[in-house]
């Protein structure tokens, strides 16, 4: 049985087998071992300063967009890296105390902060399909009238070897490939960019997607820790806190009754349940949660010791609410990896599932294969992302530099800090919260994402180690699409919705 996986974002693979930095990557890697980084860039870049207009909900915003690179300093004042970012602030009368800043970052560990940039909370987004499918060429960028930009401030981060952050001069590039190292990269940066825009005033928050779910949760108490610094949200998007719970493995059944809902969602957009759970999505996760916390997890618990009879009612349940044949779930041992059911449920009609978003299908190259050889929501999003972050840039920014924008660089092994167990940041979550009890959380996922399903953070949320009076400080969303649910229109209005919400005191 293969291990989950959770794939660095749309493109570099690492396997699940958790915290062991040198663990393989799994079948659908993509992306190029090591970066191609061209030259070291100019630490004395000026900021880029440019101003413009965008309506959001109606209402004209006109903002400062400064691209720009910050140098992380060494204690003798020399530079040990630049951190690339895009600085949006709003042109009015608030102060900027009064005013939110919000700081943004994708995951991977890898991948630059196009994603959310250009498809979320930015002043402009890539053009899609109204359902997140694929545009046919050639790309183009539209204004966001959902952008975040009409609530807060916005700073996306480009991490070490992504976008066109480098490390500095004879700086090695792996002492930020890691967990401790991205912390103290990442939190130096927002320290340093607060200081300098004289924002220690203002209310703060961080949104992560991805990987970028677990690097907040460890920010939110490194700030605190090594700088005072208290944030007012997290917005954490598709990610995970402990890789336990999505990482299936030998020992580790965990992580398959809390994919089942995803796949229960995705055999209902794709007209594969039975009429009454096909009837009403809401009834069919209902009884794909209760029958996942129940007898499926008991099931699973017993291992060879399951009895024939209740192996035989367990697979028809997981038959009935997958939509997948019962004799894929027998020769799967009753435990479906993401690969399998993307291959099998639509494979009578030659198409295979994305698995950051089970909506979108793709051909199968080759239906003889136990695994689906690519992902067709990954395809989707490539192209136009990078085709428009490319051309704006330079084009609308103004922000001219010969060196490739890196949107995924090469940066495993990556150090989890973990030995012997699954990476976990859910103390360091659970801490922060405890220490600081007006730090509010808002949970983003999406129902047909089948890399960080939204039910494992749930489990994480509910397992923390927290005050039960801070529980409440704790809101889940869930939307349609999958890991990028921002490429579905009417998932980007609910999404510009929530967050406004979340973010307003």
């Amino acid at each position: 049985m293969k291990s989950f996986l959770i794939l660095t974002l749309l493109a570099a693979t690492f396997s699940l087998r958790a915290a062991n930095t040198n663990a393989p990557a799994g079948p659908e890697k993509a992306a190029a071992e090591k970066p191609v980084w061209g030259k070291i860039p100019d630490a004395s870049h000026a900021p880029v300063l440019v101003t413009n207009t965008v309506t959001i909900a109606g209402e004209r915003v006109t903002y400062v967009a400064e691209t720009g690179m910050l140098p992380l300093l060494k204690p003798d004042g020399t530079s040990r890296a630049n951190i690339f970012y895009t600085a949006y602030t709003r042109l009015g009368n608030e102060s900027r105390a009064k005013r939110p800043v919000t700081f943004c970052f994708n995951g991977g560990p890898g991948s630059a902060s196009l994603w959310l940039h250009l498809g979320a909370l930015g002043p402009r987004r890539v053009k899609m399909n109204d359902d997140g499918s694929m545009p046919a060429p050639p790309f183009t960028l539209v204004d966001n009238q959902y952008s975040l930009l009409n609530d807060s401030d916005l700073v996306f981060i480009d991490p070490v070897a992504t976008g066109f952050s480098r490390p500095a001069k004879d700086e090695k590039a792996d002492q930020f490939f890691g967990d401790s190292g991205d912390l103290d990269s990442i939190g130096e940066f927002i320290r340093l960019w607060t200081t300098r825009n004289e924002r220690w005033l203002s209310p703060k928050f961080l949104c992560g997607e991805s990987y970028g779910v677990f690097r907040a949760a460890g920010l939110a108490e490194h700030l605190r820790s090594s700088c005072g610094m208290y944030l007012n949200g997290l917005i954490l998007v598709s990610g995970v806190l402990d890789f336990a719970t999505i990482s299936g493995d030998t020992g580790n059944d965990l992580p398959y009754p809390l994919i089942l809902p995803a796949y229960t969602a995705a055999a209902h957009f794709h007209h594969k349940l039975p009429p009454d759970l096909q009837a009403n999505l809401g009834k069919a996760l209902a009884e794909s949660r209760a029958f996942a916390r129940r007898e499926y997890l008991a099931a699973l618990h017993q291992g060879a010791a399951l009895p024939a009879d209740e192996r035989k009612k367990v697979v028809a349940e997981l038959a009935r609410l997958t939509g997948l044949k019962a004799s894929v779930i027998e020769d799967n041992n009753l435990r479906l990896d993401p690969g399998v059911f993307r291959k099998q449920l639509l494979h009578d009609e030659g198409l295979i599932l994305g698995a950051y978003d089970a909506r979108l299908t793709g051909r199968d190259g080759d239906p003889a294969t136990p695994w689906a050889d690519f992902d067709p929501s990954g395809a989707a999003v490539m192209g136009p992302f990078a085709a428009a972050m490319n051309a704006y840039v330079r084009g609308e920014l103004k922000f001219e530099d010969d060196l490739p924008y890196q949107i995924f660089a090469g940066v495993q092994p990556w150090n989890y800090g973990a030995r012997n167990n699954y990476a976990n940041a859910s103390d360091e979550l659970a801490a922060v919260m405890n220490q600081e009890p007006y730090l509010k959380i808002l949970v983003l996922g999406g129902r047909c994402d089948l890399v960080c399903p939204i039910d494992t953070m749930r489990y994480s949320i509910e397992h923390l180690p927290l005050a039960e009076a801070y529980r409440k400080n704790v809101t889940f969303a869930e939307f349609d699409a999958g890991h990028m649910m921002y490429i579905n229109l009417p998932d980007l209005k609910k999404m510009q919705a929530d967050i406004e919400k979340f973010i307003q005191p």
